[in-house]
């Protein structure tokens, strides 16, 4: 439809990752018009170079460490290797094929997508490729990108991004210092530990994994550290020096002491940011905070007409499924409704082995809240399907009120991030211990433990 800048619709969609591309589709199958622009590919982060490679990698690696360790199995295997460029092959077919089904799900739904770096320059107006296109209502879910602290070196040839690691045909190391022991950072260590390389993981907080509990970071780390890492926590990061394939990190150890860890490539796993960079033109200014949008609940900035989903929100939960919920929310709050995203119940889920996933309350922070709370904690070893795939040392906790109510979980187990979902329902729905403990879990499997830690 043409407008007095070009082409008009009623909503424009900056960004097609997961908030981005489920918004455009839902607007387009409730009748309006939309237009979704991407400088990129479609699936953004998430899908080309974020969840969906590395769980293609993890799944490769992590399959190679079971079939070196089949022996206690009863199989015996030799001359068992690893092919990277395959590997990253098959990462790669199947990302194109999950953007041909996006591409499918935006054809079907009639929204129009164009390539290319869109800019806003006036509210209700954006210009990409030389064109204008008017918009009553614009979405900004333009996502994020890796962050890269003030530190000596970072810009040397030998230090990467999970960008570089995961899009095309990634890299291969024989050893690897990396410096954040977030999610990112443990979940790529779990893939170059598999394939043999030497993992060093430099974290600044008390332990990896620092929004989790203490606990669930010590088992993991009992577990990479097992698989040859080297972890060091409670550290400062002073410089980087050296050139790719020879690379030297210079840190404060928890003691404060002068340590260095040399290793062929540097991985900087040191969070993300908002990537919006360019988006706002001469006169548009947004309300910003650190370098992100300002927004309420249901994605409304400062400028009327101009909303913020995702990691383009100013203190999201930096999370595909968030997004794509606030996606869905956006739309519903455009088109005349209330919103309705709950983020008091929203599930995190880590890929290594054992996998870890949580949602609602731990006991650390009930404990932080001043709320008692009742716990019920099951080690995997008393489950047999744990023990039948050669899973130990992980539990399934929950955490509950006085009265039974389920106040959160943490699990840390094979197929953890598989089985969380029964419990984000049944924590959203405020259920109690005895509602879990009374619901029929089939035997023998992972998810019966749920049912077993409730009684």
């Amino acid at each position: 439809m043409k407008g007095r800048t070009g082409m008009k619709y009623d909503i424009a969609v900056i960004g097609a990752g997961p908030g981005g591309y489920t918004a455009a589709a839902k607007a387009g199958r409730l009748g309006r018009s939309v237009v979704l622009f991407e400088k990129s590919h479609l699936g953004g982060t998430c899908l080309n170079r974020g969840c969906i490679p590395t769980k293609a990698l993890l799944h490769s690696a992590e399959l190679l460490g079971e079939i070196k360790d089949a022996g206690r199995f009863g199989i015996r295997v030799s001359d068992v290797a690893a092919d990277q460029k395959a590997m990253h092959q098959r990462k790669n077919e199947i990302v194109e094929s999950l953007r041909g089904a996006i591409d499918k799900l935006m054809k079907a739904a009639k929204v129009e997508v164009v390539q290319g770096a869109a800019q806003i320059t006036a509210p209700g107006v954006i210009s990409c490729n030389g064109t204008e296109y008017e918009a009553e209502h614009i979405i900004v879910a333009a996502g994020s990108k890796p962050a890269m602290p003030p530190i000596p070196g970072s810009d040397s040839s030998g230090v990467y991004t999970s960008n570089d690691l995961l899009e095309g045909d990634g890299k291969e190391f024989s050893s690897l210092v990396i410096i954040g022991g977030g999610v990112i950072g443990v979940e790529c260590a779990s893939i170059y530990l598999n394939l043999g390389c030497k993992v060093t993981i430099v974290e600044m907080a008390e332990h990896i994994l620092p929004p989790m509990e203490k606990e669930i970071a010590q088992r993991l780390a009992v577990k990479l550290k097992r698989m040859g890492a080297v972890i060091e926590a409670s550290c400062q990061v002073k410089a980087i020096s050296g050139e790719a394939g020879s690379m030297s990190v210079t840190y404060l150890d928890k003691k404060g002491k002068e340590q260095v860890a040399c290793a062929e490539a540097v991985l900087m796993a040191a969070g993300r940011r908002a990537a919006l960079e360019g988006l706002f033109g001469d006169g548009v200014e947004p309300e910003m905070n650190r370098g992100a949008l300002v927004a309420d609940a249901d994605g409304h900035t400062s400028i009327d007409g101009i909303y913020a989903i995702g990691d383009a929100m100013a203190g999201n939960v930096q999370l595909a499924h968030v997004a794509a919920a606030q996606g869905e929310n956006v739309i519903d709050v455009i088109c005349g409704g209330k919103g309705a995203v709950d983020m008091s119940v929203v599930p995190s889920c880590v890929y290594t082995c054992p996998e870890i996933a949580s949602v609602g309350l731990s006991q650390e922070q009930a404990k932080e809240q001043g709320i008692d709370v009742v716990v019920k904690k099951l080690p995997t070893g008393s489950n047999g399907k744990s023990l039948i795939a050669g899973g130990d040392g992980g539990f399934v906790k929950l955490v509950a009120a006085e009265d039974g109510t389920l106040l959160g979980a943490q699990l840390v187990c094979n197929r953890a991030t598989d089985m969380i979902g029964e419990l984000a329902v049944a924590v959203r729905l405020g259920l109690k211990l005895e509602d879990v403990a009374a619901t029929i879990h089939p035997h023998p499997t992972f998810v019966e433990m749920i049912g077993q830690a409730a009684k």
